[in-house]
């Protein structure tokens, strides 16, 4: 549309809260220093660890036990001397006594339901059982174990550039992810007396030491994820003969675990544009009915990631096919029971390949061989190269519309999380929303890629008005310890991502926005990003000043409300005494009549003055609204008198809008505004958000046009996320909205594939 003339002046004096809302974020952020500059990027001595595992792993099927021998090796790259080194035991959050059941809070009421006790009563045995930490040697070291951390002392320090290996022997017991939940454990059917695993945390695992904080050592609690160095894993994980193995890496040993045609199926998958059934529901369900003979070893090998994970079947059916990333052939898998028939036969490895394709456009190209999506019961977890994802269809095989789109949405997003935190390696144990914030931002632009239509739960603006127009006693800021996060899902997947959103479409422009996230997957790969990285990157990459933009939206619990006050038509008063006094005429004559007046008009019949004419003067006879010659030539003396540029100005009917407005939510966003007029054409004006910078409370705008103004719509595309469009228009429109005069129950009723067969 054609750009509205405009110009503006600020009605108020400044504001110390408008100075705090756009004040730089320099004295809130660390200092830039070597290892992390102002522009965001890695310094010049940037540094990180690494940590490389040696693993036998057992999985015992018939109790439920995982038994674990690892060799780590840990080499120093930092400039300080160590003198222990901090391990993550996961697990352990899961033993009698961990902090994490001491801190539950629950609350009975008539509601409490069977799963809630069955919970409370539950004993489960978890958590590590250490049998032995050595060094390679065989020497006992001494360590000293802290809830779901263990410190082990080193012989003597350990220097930059050396490494130091050391050896666990442990077990643990498997959690039973349908009694007590998890991120990991197995699922029983007890129909087939057969189980399906899904394991990680499985083994001790290495903390993060850097510059930010040293030794990464915060308690495990179960919300706050992980944080984890790189390094390169061997892993041998022993299973009954009749599994199969998904896991991160590639295989190693093909010939010995999979057979003639599984591996001719495998070979023609990684080349097929459609996917190939590398063990079909047929076979998987022979398996299922037997029992195994014995043992099987599979060795996996993975290189420069930052975890491991694996999943173990008899149950598994097993499809594979290949996507092309910038040259590199990327094999894309799904394992999953029959349960989850047809949907992920149908969709699960497609929808992979797409994700892979969409996130290495908006980030980096995918960096490992393998991409794998495994069916669990319920919750959706990432690992490198792997994910386990819910979304299960009803046993007579049919589901609802939101059972498919939340399994493709579950797997977009697990499978995202490659690039989020497992590539680009931030904090999720401090900052959840730097992993599933931004990977759910990118999952709602692979969404969309996959269906235009696609009904996205989180992304779209509108989606978080609820939540930030909530009650604010239970909001957070977006930077807020993944521990302490109120409603965690909006505060560290919504929100983030609606801003990033906002920012790619409203704030700066795809281009300038795209230039600068894919700048900052490119800095920080295989690296430590922290918030001010990604801050400063976003800043330094498109050239924009968005400190304002970080404090509100990820600092506050400010929310989006702008409001249209007032608005006030002005137009100029030409001189011309003709026009103006049929102005003043035509204004007179559309002012409403007093009602004492109209009752005098019509009982008044004779007045005083019409009885007596010779009362009567000059002032009872002249038409107020008629110019007289000496009106017109002080006009033609007037006109003499002004410049050209003011004569042109005078010259053209122009309407001058005088709009006010009020920030009622607090956060400053930009001014986007429609202008309908009296022929029912449209433009539209954009303000940026500095327009708050002198008073963050209220501001006076004035527009002119010389057309006539019907309507102004304010946020017309629903673009910022205000909170109440009540006040977004002007002349204000009324609310609409419905009652039921009853309700009746739901439950129970068939989905629509259902509907269809009967």
């Amino acid at each position: 549309m054609k750009q509205l003339i405009l110009f503006s002046f600020l009605l108020s004096s400044f504001s110390t809260f408008a100075q705090h809302k756009f004040a730089q974020l320099g004295t809130d952020l660390p200092t830039p220093n070597v290892y992390r500059t102002a522009s965001g990027a890695p310094g010049h001595e940037y540094y990180q660890q690494q940590a490389d595992y040696e693993m036998d792993i057992h999985l015992d099927d018939a109790n439920q036990k995982i038994t674990g021998k690892e060799r780590v090796t840990y080499t120093n790259n930092s400039p300080d001397a160590l003198h222990y080194l901090w391990v993550q035991l996961d697990q352990n959050m899961r033993a009698k006594d961990s902090d994490t059941k001491k801190i539950a809070t629950m609350s009975l009421d008539e509601g409490t339901s069977f799963n809630e006790l069955k919970r409370l009563h539950n004993e489960f045995d978890g958590g590590f059982k250490l049998e032995a930490v050595t060094d390679d040697q065989g020497n006992a070291l001494p360590y000293t174990v802290v809830k779901t951390m263990m410190r082990i002392d080193l012989p003597s320090p350990l220097k930059t550039g050396e490494s130091f290996s050391f050896r666990i022997n442990y077990w643990y017991n498997i959690n039973n992810r349908q009694e007590i939940g998890g991120r990991s454990g197995f699922e029983y059917f007890e129909d087939e007396d057969n189980y399906l695993y899904t394991i990680a945390q499985f083994y001790p695992r290495m903390c993060v030491y850097n510059e930010v904080e040293g030794w990464q050592n915060k308690q495990f609690l179960g919300r706050g994820e992980f944080t984890l160095p790189f390094g390169n894993y061997t892993v041998n994980i022993t299973v009954p003969d009749d599994h199969v193995v998904a896991s991160t890496g590639t295989l190693q040993n093909e010939d010995e675990v999979l057979t003639e045609t599984q591996k001719e199926r495998l070979k023609e998958a990684r080349n097929a544009n459609t996917p190939v059934m590398i063990v079909n529901q047929k076979e998987a369900e022979k398996a299922e009915k037997g029992k195994p003979k014995g043992e099987k070893t599979w060795t996996y090998y993975a290189e420069n990631v930052r975890d491991f994970a694996f999943a173990s079947s008899r149950k598994f059916i097993w499809d594979a096919m290949g996507v092309e990333v910038e040259g590199k052939n990327i094999l894309c898998m799904s394992y999953y029971p029959k349960e989850g028939n047809p949907l992920w036969e149908r969709y699960s490895t497609e929808v992979v390949a797409h994700t892979i394709r969409t996130y290495s456009k908006y980030t980096i190209p995918y960096q490992y061989p393998v991409a794998i999506s495994v069916h669990t019961d319920r919750i959706g977890m990432e690992y490198p190269m792997i994910c386990f994802n819910g979304g299960r269809p009803e046993p007579d095989g049919t589901y609802s519309e939101g059972t498919k789109h939340g399994m493709i949405s579950v797997i977009i997003h697990e499978v995202g999380h490659n690039f989020f935190p497992m590539i680009i390696n931030s904090d999720e144990r401090q900052w959840t929303w730097m992993d599933e914030g931004l990977n759910t931002f990118v999952q709602y632009l692979t969404e969309v890629e996959w269906d235009p239509n696609y009904p996205s739960r989180r992304g779209n603006p509108a989606k978080i008005v609820n939540y930030m127009k909530g009650d604010q006693s239970y909001i957070s800021p977006i930077m807020t310890n993944s521990e302490s996060i109120f409603q965690f899902g909006n505060n560290a997947y919504g929100k983030p991502a609606t801003a990033l959103n906002i920012l790619r479409e409203t704030i700066l422009s795809r281009e300038l926005f795209d230039f600068a996230f894919k700048t900052y997957a490119e800095r920080w790969a295989y690296k430590h990003p922290t918030p001010a990285d990604f801050f400063r990157t976003m800043e330094d990459a498109s050239g924009v000043d968005l400190d304002w933009f970080w404090r509100g939206w990820f600092f506050t619990t400010d929310p989006v409300d702008i409001s249209i006050d007032e608005v006030t038509l002005y137009t100029i008063n030409s001189k011309n005494p003709d026009k103006e006094l049929a102005y003043q005429e035509a204004r007179a004559n559309e002012e409403p009549i007093f009602l004492g007046d109209e009752i005098n008009n019509k009982t008044i019949t004779s007045p005083v003055i019409s009885q007596k004419p010779e009362l009567q003067d000059f002032y009872n006879r002249y038409d107020r609204y008629e110019a007289t010659d000496y009106d017109r030539d002080q006009f033609k003396k007037y006109i003499e008198g002004l410049s050209d540029e003011e004569k042109e100005i005078l010259g053209y009917d122009w309407n001058y809008y005088q709009v006010k407005f009020t920030n009622e939510g607090g956060l400053p966003m930009p001014i986007i505004l429609d202008f309908i007029y009296t022929d029912n054409s449209s433009e539209r004006v954009y303000i940026p958000a500095e327009i708050w910078k002198m008073d963050d409370k209220q501001v006076s705008k004035v527009f002119f046009t010389k057309k006539e103004v019907k309507e102004i719509q304010l946020d017309p595309q629903l673009q910022t996320a205000d909170i109440d469009r009540s006040d977004n228009y002007w002349p204000p429109r009324t609310s609409q909205s419905r009652f039921e005069l009853f309700k009746y129950n739901r439950s129970g009723e068939p989905n629509p594939m259902q509907k269809a067969k009967k």
